[in-house]
């Protein structure tokens, strides 16, 4: 039997009259009805949050959340119900109200294929077995180590957090798998003050990894990038306004990249002509230097998942190579209705939410630029190593970013930091103004979340340094 199987098994009904045999005989029962495809998902959460402000703990929590959810879909109608019980009865309600539109057919035979995907981060528990004042100290660490680094610190908030997931999806097209995802989050932010004038910096970390894992991670360098971005505000200059070139760092600003360009590749948006790119398979959409993928196979990364939400295994996806596109992020149901493979991109935020087709680890492949090189090559514009919030149009592609850290570029040399930099454009536009690609392509530190209709879910971003020839730069300085 699959262990990964077997341990959900195992913890997920423990308490519960539910088996894999009644839900495997609950497809069945689902299949007397005039639907096409259905499938029961399980799931069980705990969340422990910890918060440390000032040196006071300032927030402790746990909760624990678990659930069903039953969908059947014939053609592009959806029915679906969830119950917060794991329990026949709950799901034997759940069956009903999402068949309570159908016909009743004769009875479809299902036979079932256990999954057996490769386990791509640990399954054992990564708070829960540890000490309460083990993860007070390590906040207490991280606060200290920010404090001492300079005496304009006058806040520091650090923040712990973990969910243990264990999830089981059965689905009419005979899968049956299961996952145990851990997640754990780390994050420091501080406030500094000079002169009156105070400015804020953050940082964090986080993967699919356990707490020995969390331990080895660098605190020095965590605190240094929180406190470092907060000392370069203070001494940041007004931003110009206006076109120009812009360089764009490696990591966390894969942001822009993801929202301006991966969400318009998700394949609900195109098979409803919604987004930019709808019917452009095969053509030319970004510069011959862009190669974008979506990767949920990278061990202990945020956005990976052994398999997704629908019982699919994860793949690496090419969505654009060379500049041209070839393909979309895919969940069952809309790679069936454009007559496409699904591409193990159906995620969903919990059991009461339906699955659709969502990124996991979104990035841009290297290039062959040295970085310097890159800066060098501009005369004048701004370059931005991190960022804020953003927002993207999906259907013009159009979008505004805001830099949480941003700098000058004069005569191929970085010079004064600048505050109140934005960044406008259109996704497709500037993918086709890239014109230099770095050799340092990376993800985020394991810090991203991503919103799409009201469902938020963990991934990550990345790309290498790029440069764009002209954007907009808004600002107060013209």
């Amino acid at each position: 039997m699959n262990s990964l199987i077997k341990q959900v098994e195992q913890r997920i009904f423990e308490e519960s009259d539910l088996s894999i045999a009644v839900l495997e005989d609950a497809i069945r029962k689902l299949h007397r009805f005039d639907i096409s495809y259905s499938d029961i998902f399980i799931q069980e959460v705990q969340h422990q949050y910890w918060q440390l402000e000032d040196g006071i703990v300032k927030d402790a929590s746990f909760n624990l959340n678990k659930g069903l959810g039953v969908r059947a879909i014939e053609g592009e109608k959806t029915s679906f119900a969830y119950a917060n019980q794991l329990q026949t009865t709950a799901l034997d309600n759940a069956i009903s109200a999402a068949t309570s539109m159908s016909r009743a057919r004769k009875q479809g035979a299902v036979s079932f294929n256990r999954l057996d995907p490769k386990q791509l981060y640990t399954s054992q528990p990564v708070l829960f077995a540890v000490e309460q004042q083990q993860k007070i100290d390590l906040l207490r660490q991280l606060d200290a180590k920010a404090r001492h680094l300079d005496e304009k610190v006058q806040q520091v908030i650090v923040s712990l957090s973990a969910v243990d997931e264990q999830m089981m999806v059965l689905a009419s097209d005979g899968v049956i798998a299961a996952d145990i995802r851990p997640m754990i989050r780390l994050n420091v932010s501080v406030i500094v003050e000079h002169q009156g004038r105070r400015e804020r910096g953050s940082a964090g970390l986080g993967g699919r990894y356990d707490w020995q894992t969390l331990l080895e991670a660098n605190l020095d360098d965590l605190a240094q990038t929180a406190v470092t971005q907060a000392l370069i505000n203070l001494d940041a200059i007004e931003a110009p306004a206006g076109l120009m070139p812009v360089v764009l760092g490696n990591g966390w600003p894969g942001v822009l990249l993801h929202e301006a360009v991966g969400h318009g590749l998700e394949g609900d948006f195109n098979r409803k002509g919604s987004s930019a790119y709808a019917g452009k398979i095969g053509q030319k959409v970004a510069s011959d230097l862009c190669t974008v993928v979506d990767d949920g196979t990278l061990p202990n990364q945020r956005g990976s998942l052994s398999v997704d939400d629908e019982g699919t295994v994860s793949q690496s996806t090419v969505l654009i190579e060379n500049g041209v596109l070839k393909g979309y992020m895919q969940d069952k149901h809309n790679a069936q209705l454009m007559g496409q493979k699904a591409t193990g991109n159906g995620r969903r935020e919990s059991y009461a939410h339906l699955p659709m087709p969502r990124m996991t680890n979104t990035y841009m492949m290297s290039g062959e630029s040295d970085p310097q090189d890159i800066i060098k090559s501009v005369k004048k514009g701004i370059y931005a190593p991190n960022f804020a919030g953003g927002q993207v149009d999906i259907t013009s592609g159009n979008f505004v970013f805001s830099a949480s850290e941003a700098y000058l570029i004069e005569d191929g040399k970085i010079t004064a930091p600048i505050k109140g930099a934005t960044l406008t454009g259109n996704g497709p536009e500037v993918l086709k103004r890239v014109s230099m690609v770095g050799n340092d392509s990376m993800l985020d530190p394991g810090i991203g979340v991503c919103g799409k209709d009201g469902q938020s879910i963990a991934v990550c971003v990345g790309q290498p340094t790029l440069k764009v020839d002209q954007m907009t730069v808004g600002g107060t300085k013209v």
